[in-house]
């Protein structure tokens, strides 16, 4: 990636964050399949039905970046790490091997799930050579004119999120990295190759997704870490770590791959969040140090507190604003959400030494999640999302008339 590349068209002025509502009869389907009550080859086609629809939805919504809703997948986060050489998925782990205060994990113990799909470490990780995402992409270019196969959105799992939710020393065996920064190494590299893959598939529009990021934000996280003797080093270096994987995952990425990130607090089934705490503590390492074209924030209700940390947003990068929430089906004042753009763009404008109209340049608009992080999906049903979709794409043609 270019460091200092302004990316646009992707990003676009309305986008949405990729998961999308599933229909009720692609659950039950896959729900039939894992019971063993319909054969494992009769989900693609239901899939297929699926996101012909949801492509279609989001063009007549007058969205440019089009997802296939992560309709091939159960979580948001896909299939990456389960797909490496050296990671497996184990059942029913033990919960001595979790940092409880991490705030997903501390959410899934109070309501007594389990935690969600869990990869460990056994042996040295590599790609395979074989992704696990890039038929989503082929697919999707079956569904679009190839002048638009650079708008494709594909979203990838966070290269730390079989990391943070592990008590230290259980991430990997002893016997195979001596340390993290051995194990990080590797994960970029297997990131590289998965980036190169998709590349050369022609998709030009990645998405990471990654609360862990927003936990740094989190003060009940915080003291959590700190009480824990066994942690060698605090969360600032931790963060530094994180950046620094980051930095290397996308290193080798062309300059003409937009890649962007995702952080919330959180979004899991009936509509749960899992943090609270504002961008401000993380701000400064987030904008400059991590070399990421653009932050999809979210910002729709106080938990992710105001937009003054955006005042450190470099002038080659972009923000968009998750400021219509996606958990539940009120429908914001649009008036009130052009205000609330107009403010971030000020914010942004006095952090650079630009004008409202320049900072609005590097800005868009979006829900502050996806609709359905978790297959089951949030307190809202398909015509709320419609309609949540339908608000975000006016905002943005009355902030930006005339633009994607």
């Amino acid at each position: 990636m270019s460091a200092h590349q302004l990316h646009r068209n992707p990003p676009f002025r309305a986008e949405h964050l990729g998961s999308l509502l599933r229909p009720q009869d692609l659950l039950d389907k896959r729900t039939a399949v894992h019971k063993g009550e319909a054969r494992a080859e009769e989900l693609k086609p239901a899939e297929d039905a699926a996101i012909n629809d949801i492509v279609k939805k989001q063009q007549e919504w007058g969205f440019r970046g089009i997802s296939d809703g992560e309709y091939r997948r159960h979580m948001f986060w896909g299939s990456f790490f389960p797909g490496l050489d050296g990671m497996k998925e184990v059942q029913n782990p033990s919960l001595d091997m979790f940092r409880t205060y991490v705030p997903d994990m501390a959410a899934f113990l109070e309501t007594n799930h389990i935690p969600g799909e869990t990869v460990i470490c056994t042996g040295k990780i590599a790609h395979t050579g074989k992704s696990t995402y890039v038929d989503q992409v082929e697919y999707l270019k079956t569904l679009l004119p190839q002048e638009r196969w650079g708008e494709i959105k594909l979203t990838l799992a966070a290269p730390n999120w079989y990391h943070l939710r592990y008590r230290e020393g259980q991430a990997y065996p002893a016997d195979v990295y001596a340390s993290d920064d051995e194990y990080f190494a590797d994960i970029a590299k297997a990131y590289q190759t998965e980036l190169d893959i998709l590349y050369k598939a022609g998709l030009r529009n990645v998405q990471y997704d990654d609360p862990n990021l927003a936990y740094f934000c989190s003060e009940k996280m915080l003291d959590g870490w700190k009480a824990d003797e066994r942690n060698k080093y605090g969360t600032d270096e931790l963060l530094d770590k994180y950046i620094k994987l980051y930095n290397d995952c996308v290193s080798k990425a062309p300059a003409d791959m937009h890649i962007g990130i995702h952080l919330c607090r959180g979004n899991f089934v009936g509509s749960r969040h899992f943090s609270e705490g504002g961008y401000d503590r993380i701000a400064t390492k987030l904008f400059q140090e991590l070399n990421m074209s653009t932050y999809y924030l979210e910002y729709d209700t106080a938990r992710a507190g105001g937009f003054e940390p955006l005042a450190h947003l470099p002038t080659h990068k972009n923000v968009i604003l998750g400021i219509v929430t996606s958990k539940f089906p009120e429908l914001e004042d649009k008036d009130e959400m052009k205000k609330r753009v107009y403010a971030a763009a000020d914010v942004v404008a006095k952090g650079s030494g630009q004008t409202r109209e320049e900072a609005l340049g590097r800005l868009g608009v979006s829900p502050q999640c996806g609709f359905a992080s978790h297959a089951q999906g949030n307190l809202i049903d398909r015509e709320g999302m419609a309609r949540k979709m339908q608000l975000v794409r006016q905002v943005a043609d009355e902030v930006w008339p005339g633009e994607a």
